[in-house]
């Protein structure tokens, strides 16, 4: 009995030293493709514009990260998605995603967003606000 409980603690303290050595796997950013998006109507220029974008993660080990936008002249309005990639084991399946992604307020106009792709490809939307 002794040693059956000397060898139950030896291998409980072997599992807790390997476990505190785990470090988080090493991730990278990497821009996501937009599948879709839908840009409401009735904003005003007082209203904090938003937009709802679809993409879809390839495997589990994408996490959404964050949104760019970037207002050029003209009223064009850039964004792009990112995602955090980590290394290690990873459900392969499509991930579907919805963001709803804040504009801030814009000038009255037509306005063009464009949903700028990791490979430079881009889906573009109107935008009118009051």
């Amino acid at each position: 009995m002794k040693t059956i409980t000397s060898l139950f603690l030896a291998l409980s303290l072997t599992s807790l030293c390997a476990m505190a050595d785990l470090t988080p796997p090493p991730t990278r950013e990497v821009a996501i493709n937009v599948t879709g998006a839908y840009v409401p109507a009735g904003f005003d220029s007082t209203s904090s514009v938003y937009v709802v974008t679809n993409m879809i993660l390839p495997n589990s080990c994408y996490k959404w990260a964050r949104a760019s936008v970037v207002h050029l002249p003209g009223n064009l309005h850039e964004v792009r998605s990112y995602a955090n990639v980590s290394q290690g084991m990873c459900l392969m399946v499509l991930i579907p995603l919805n963001k709803e992604i804040s504009l801030g307020q814009m000038p009255s106009g037509q306005h063009v967003v464009r949903f700028v792709n990791g490979d430079g490809t881009y889906v573009e939307k109107d935008l009118i606000i009051r």
